[in-house]
């Protein structure tokens, strides 16, 4: 167990908040709602403060909430069956095919040949990478687990090692590009599907790709990318030292590539066809993911062997990814997370005529509603609220389901993204610099990306 911290202090209004929903909830909660609050906030907290492993938080979730009653079995261990689940455990095989055939390391020599200047030049091409990924793979998930063990390697090429915090500015730019600037194009996360199907079978709204893109990428995505590198470079720049041993080796050419690499590079690019074309096939990036592993494992076409599959496939990230997606699921399936917004909806007292002041509450609503959750949750319980908002703010419906994309674009804490939390486990990053990169990040959104946002939507004619 970590030593004590100052943030563990946290824990002691994180108790008692627990507490106090569990043996003296407010009237008027939905039934199941207050024992399930409490312990979504107990590990929140936790996790938040770092106090206990990542992977026992999932697991003291899970025992509270069978001991106790507080939700059936399918729903406290839905994120087991859950395709992220099954998603990242491909991802896992995947990363150790590319280090262990060395894949990995080729492609980072090619992407170093190509980088000229410092620390901010590999991050930006980082991001850069990122971003044009998104246009092509429909999964925030499905790019992390293609690009993490191309940027560990590079990493390592660069001499970051593991532990340095240039290593982990890396990481932390791909994992934060992945998820925060897709926010802007369909059908590029969970989220954004998640609001575009609700906008159209619960209200009738229909958001088209155009209009969306149109409405939320150049800030939400472009903007926040170069806010992401500058910020990154910034907190987690240092000098790198590249292997001299290494210098003179090649690029990723077939000809200079050995067989095991051939047929990493093959299922590879197999996997990214089949991820960017899901909408056509149909099939689920999780069970592409976890075919590509399957062959990476098989006595014939694999290449990771027994040995090293035991070595580097942990099960903690596994199980912390299941204890994420449950908190959801709990806020979910409790009526939690409507009741609260129910609440803040009546608490905020929205009038119609200030188009500033509604775009900001709404906004916010989303980004708070995604603390107590996460955020695949939070279109899914402001969507049938949207009426109500709409009447309260004098906004048009499709106004009202953009902004939700507004507030679930802030990120506060890592936990809130599954994705992040998966990154961080594969990257092996301490909570601590994730928390620490959004808290600056969710800072910098509010005084500069929403009130860029406003003016873009002012400028677009929204508010007419």
């Amino acid at each position: 167990m970590p030593s004590f911290q100052p943030r563990h202090l946290i824990l002691l209004p994180v108790l008692a908040l627990s507490a106090w929903l569990a043996f003296l909830p407010p009237a008027g909660m939905p039934p199941g709602a207050a024992p399930s609050g409490a312990l979504v906030v107990l590990c929140i907290g936790l996790w938040a403060t770092g106090a206990i492993a990542e992977h026992l938080v999932a697991m003291l979730l899970f025992f509270l909430a069978m001991v106790f009653s507080i939700a059936p079995a399918p729903t406290v261990f839905s994120g087991f069956a859950s395709g992220a689940f099954w998603l990242v455990f491909g991802g896992l095989i995947i990363g150790a095919a590319v280090d262990v055939t060395g894949l990995g390391k080729r492609l980072a020599r090619a992407i170093t040949a190509r980088i000229s200047g410092g620390y901010g030049a590999v991050i930006a091409g980082i991001v850069t990478v990122s971003v044009v990924l998104i246009f092509l793979m429909p999964s925030t998930l499905s790019r992390i687990v293609l690009l993490m063990p191309i940027v560990l390697a590079l990493a390592e090429r660069l001499g970051y090692a593991d532990g340095t915090k240039g290593r982990h500015g890396m990481v932390l730019a791909m994992i934060l590009t992945s998820y925060l600037c897709s926010v802007g194009v369909l059908p590029a996360n969970v989220p954004n599907n998640v609001l575009v199907g609700a906008a159209e079978t619960s209200h009738g709204v229909v958001i088209r790709y155009f209009d969306y893109l149109l409405l939320h990428f150049p800030v939400l995505g472009g903007v926040k990318a170069v806010i992401i590198a500058f910020f990154l470079t910034w907190m987690f720049g240092e000098e790198a030292k590249p292997k001299a041993e290494e210098t003179s080796e090649t690029g990723p050419t077939w000809a200079g590539m050995s067989l095991p690499e051939k047929k990493m590079a093959l299922y590879l690019a197999v996997a990214l066809v089949l991820w960017a074309t899901d909408a056509v096939h149909g099939i689920s990036p999780a069970w592409i993911s976890l075919g590509a592993g399957l062959l990476c494992l098989l006595p014939v076409t694999g290449l990771v062997s027994a040995d090293v599959y035991r070595q580097k496939i942990s099960l903690n990230p596994l199980i912390y990814i299941a204890g994420i997606l449950a908190v959801g699921a709990l806020v979910a399936q409790s009526g939690l997370g409507t009741w609260v917004g129910a609440q803040l909806i009546a608490a905020e007292g929205l009038q119609p005529g200030n188009p500033a002041e509604a775009f900001a509450v709404i906004a916010g609503l989303g980004t708070f509603l995604g603390m107590i959750s996460t955020m695949p949750a939070v279109p899914a319980v402001l969507a049938p609220l949207a009426g109500d908002l709409s009447e309260a703010s004098g906004f048009p419906l499709f106004h009202v389901m953009n902004l939700i994309v507004v507030g679930f674009s802030t990120v506060i804490m890592p936990y809130q993204v599954p994705p992040f939390v998966i990154g961080m486990q594969l990257g092996n990053v301490p909570l601590a610099a994730g928390a620490r990169s959004c808290l600056a990040l969710a800072l910098l959104s509010v005084l500069v990306i929403l009130p860029l946002d406003f003016a873009w939507w002012w400028l677009l004619g929204m508010f007419d």
